[in-house]
């Protein structure tokens, strides 16, 4: 290849195997795709070593995509029950894994996990480096967080998550704006703990041309983290928050120096009225980078249902220009999901992914939604089962509650308003208290 990363083939013009089938996928033309990635505006996150990928494009004019968390961890180290949600979210067509695992053989389940996976995979190094080296956190070395980001690359993962941002600025500016939770990404407050145990810079921050270089040499996406997310309503569009999310920017631009390809992660906890504003803010302040978002969570009180308070706030957010969603299922806040949880979460994050995809006129987004509509006007079940967001649970929902006629459901039954107006419009009568003639 002469090209090291996929901006590079981009900025030299080169039309990648990845391009071709993204711009495919999507409908574009593949000039337009080469030239917002060029930009810096689309990613595509495609280790070369990741030979089982099926790339897809992340970014300006393309649909929003999906990502999905799963991993082991100390209480729940099963890999084989972890590689079960593997296969059941492959099977839903998501188009990333972040494997989060923070505890055991997190090598065996992470290289099982590429191996298998079309869908793009991600993960958090410094999740793994306490495990990696069975270390306590403050002993761990700045050179050794390193050598956790390379192994991670050299097995083929397609993006990481880099809590670069919170530097030791950040983390002043932290500590002079009080805030009601504090630091709650994990990651985030792993390093602040280690910034604050050893009295040195964040290692990702301090040595970050050298993950460039990683990256660079195995083309591996940036997913800048947001180590000050707001973890409460609270918290939302603070003085933390901002100030990270203007090194990132800085940050973003040294990476596509590089020739590294970049997304920016965001909030998060936020009421509704922010969500629009801070969409603009990060694209104004990460110079159009792509945004991954989880969530937002637009209320604090609904442990059990954040499913479906990330929807809400995840169709706002990707309606005004983010670009992925990390989905949120029932168990956030409360357990490691199980695989009925993954599955609810990841309906309802394809539901607002959908949505916004309606909002943003993305082309071919309107069409499956005229299909279904088509569907119930003709009361082709079959059709609607078919086009169905979770075609078992339409099927299951239809077959326990079966109607007297064929032609309507057990809510309406003969006062079903499609099938009378469909009718009434072919000429014929409708008879309600009576059998038809």
């Amino acid at each position: 290849m002469n090209y090291t990363t996929q901006m590079d083939a981009a900025k030299k013009g080169i039309i990648t195997k990845e391009m071709e089938l993204v711009a495919k996928k999507e409908k574009i033309d593949v000039e337009v795709l080469r030239e917002k990635i060029a930009q810096g505006k689309v990613v595509i996150p495609a280790n070369k070593n990741h030979s089982s990928l099926d790339p897809e494009g992340i970014g300006d004019g393309l649909r929003t995509k999906i990502n999905v968390n799963l991993g082991i961890s100390k209480d729940c180290c099963n890999i084989e029950k972890e590689l079960e949600k593997v296969k059941a979210a492959l099977k839903m067509n998501v188009e990333a894994i972040m494997d989060l695992s923070s505890y055991g053989k997190t090598e065996e389940f992470r290289k099982k996990l590429i191996n298998m996976s079309s869908a793009m995979i991600g993960t958090v190094p410094v999740y793994d480096a306490v495990g990696f080296y069975d270390k306590e956190l403050k002993d761990i070395t700045a050179e050794e967080f390193l050598k956790v980001v390379e192994k991670h690359a050299q097995d083929g993962v397609d993006f990481m998550t880099i809590h670069a941002g919170i530097n030791r600025e950040t983390a002043e500016v932290f500590k002079r704006n009080k805030r009601l939770t504090n630091i709650v990404s994990r990651g985030g407050s792993l390093l602040y703990a280690w910034m604050e145990l050893n009295n040195k810079e964040n290692p990702f921050y301090e040595y970050f041309d050298e993950i460039l270089d990683i990256c660079e040499k195995y083309d591996v996406t940036i997913s800048l983290g947001d180590a000050c997310r707001p973890g409460s309503i609270n918290d939302a569009t603070d003085a933390s928050q901002i100030k990270e999310l203007i090194v990132l920017g800085e940050l973003t631009k040294r990476a596509w120096e590089r020739n590294v390809q970049v997304m920016i992660e965001g909030p998060g906890h936020m009421p509704l009225n922010e969500i629009a504003a801070n969409m603009i803010l990060e694209k104004k302040l990460c110079h159009g980078a792509p945004f991954y978002v989880l969530g937002p969570i637009v209320t604090d009180i609904a442990p059990g249902y954040d499913h479906i308070t990330s929807a809400i706030g995840g169709a706002i957010a990707a309606a005004n220009g983010a670009d992925f969603l990390c989905y949120v299922t029932p168990a956030e806040h409360l357990r490691l999901p199980t695989l009925e949880d993954m599955k609810e979460g990841i309906i309802a994050t394809k539901i607002a992914a959908h949505a916004a995809d309606i909002a943003k006129n993305i082309k071919g987004a309107r069409k499956w939604d005229y299909e279904m509509s088509k569907a119930r006007q003709n009361l082709d079940w079959e059709k609607m089962f078919e086009l169905a967001i979770d075609p078992e649970k339409a099927k299951r929902y239809r077959r326990e509650s079966m109607p007297e006629h064929e032609d309507s459901c057990t809510m309406c039954g003969k006062m079903c308003s499609m099938r009378n107006i469909n009718k009434v419009m072919q000429g014929k009568n409708i008879n309600i208290l009576r059998e038809d003639d």
